[in-house]
């Protein structure tokens, strides 16, 4: 098999990877309305069984970097289903809040695994690394969109273990046909970039680790409150448009996220052709306004808004890792976005906290969106001192033919 080809696999597994791992790491958002019937608790206290779940997401990330580092990229994406699927199974079996609490940490740790390592993988065997995370962010994008339908479907026809069992399967199975494919060769890992990159300054990668320190754990903590809080959010302001069922909350959310799935084509496209500073700096702009508007929004007015903030939002993503790709030594590259994700996803178990609270103190999200928006101001204002990041000679050729 080329190296192109075993390139295009490898690629394509992540992508899979991704949104598999978006999927089942936000079932139990939507499965959680389930089970407040079922299990007769509360929101706030079923919501809170996710805490440790979504904290091992952003601490074994570094971790999951490191190795991938060390014992390859596409061996530790196998790890990634098989973990991640079998948590899902864990807690789809499950009876009980401590059972459910357990298999969902394990799920988290199996979640961490992908992003340090798909991302990585993506960035070695890609020629146009902006387009490529494009396509990886909507798979990752559809993934978030798929998993409210999904839970809801399956929880509403089937039962809530259902929209936990059947996905998770899936992931188990994806794991052992790449499994299959590298015992025969298929898929391999590289030991170097496809397209190599000019080295940056030690001053500029210190400014710019500290700067993106700042604005990746800001637009951790609003992409994970945002996702929690969606669907009480929408049950509460949008009622006469869902109905009772969590079908119909699933769909305004997967709506949501199947829209702004594809802003990262759009961002990854303009990442490839623009300086890279002052598009980080007007994306962060736009969201802060719109998380602004979202605050006293009902109705249709609050589906365009939420719809266009995580659009925005989704958008950043590719220029993000871009820089981060760009300001790390490529031989600790997993490294980096293990760093990366203990921020983003590290923020995860704070922002369930977060919309825990704000729901016991208001039984509204009025005050957790107007937080949110000024998260979004801090990140605006560190990013003002980020180093200026140009498309490399390469990525201007690239776009020009």
């Amino acid at each position: 098999m080329t190296d192109s080809r075993a390139s295009r696999l490898a690629i394509a597994f992540s992508c899979i990877g991704h949104g598999l791992m978006h999927l089942l790491a936000a079932l139990y958002l939507t499965v959680v309305l389930a089970l407040e019937r079922d299990w007769a608790m509360p929101y706030d206290e079923l919501i809170r069984l996710w805490t440790l779940g979504s904290l091992l997401i952003g601490l074994g990330a570094p971790l999951a970097g490191w190795l991938g580092d060390r014992w390859g990229e596409c061996r530790m994406l196998v790890v990634f289903f098989l973990l991640t699927g079998a948590g899902a199974v864990w807690a789809g079996l499950a009876d009980a809040a401590t059972g459910l609490t357990l298999g969902l940490a394990v799920l988290g740790l199996g979640a961490a695994i992908y992003h340090p390592v798909g991302m990585a993988l993506v960035v070695r065997h890609a020629r146009n690394r902006g387009k490529a995370m494009g396509v990886l962010g909507v798979c990752g994008g559809i993934g978030v969109a798929a998993a409210a339908v999904v839970a809801g479907t399956l929880s509403d026809l089937i039962h809530w273990r259902a929209a936990f069992l059947i996905p998770g399967g899936a992931c188990l199975a994806v794991g052992a046909v790449l499994w299959t494919l590298m015992h025969l060769g298929q898929v391999r890992d590289r030991r170097s970039d496809v397209a190599q990159m000019a080295p940056a300054g030690r001053t500029a990668m210190v400014r710019a680790f500290i700067v993106l320190t700042v604005t990746m754990a800001c637009g951790g903590l609003i992409y994970h409150a945002v996702q929690v809080a969606m669907p009480k959010l929408f049950e509460g302001r949008m009622a006469s448009l869902v109905g009772d069922g969590t079908l119909g909350i699933g769909g305004l959310v997967t709506l949501v996220y199947a829209i702004a799935a594809f802003a990262q084509v759009v961002g990854g496209n303009l990442a490839d052709r623009m300086s890279l500073k002052p598009l980080y700096l007007a994306g962060l702009l736009l969201q802060t306004a719109l998380l602004g508007l979202a605050a006293s929004a009902g109705g249709v007015v609050l589906l365009l808004v939420v719809t266009l903030a995580v659009f925005v939002g989704n958008g950043l993503l590719p220029g993000e890792n871009l820089l981060l790709a760009r300001y790390s030594p490529d031989r600790h590259r997993g490294l980096a976005y293990g760093a990366k994700f203990v921020l983003t996803f590290g923020a995860g178990p704070v922002a369930v906290q977060l919309v825990a609270l704000a729901y016991g103190w208001q039984a509204d999200f009025t005050m957790l969106l107007w937080l949110l928006a000024g998260v979004s101001v801090v990140a605006l204002a560190a990013a003002l001192v980020l180093p200026s990041a140009r498309p490399s000679p390469a990525a201007v050729v690239a776009a020009a033919e």
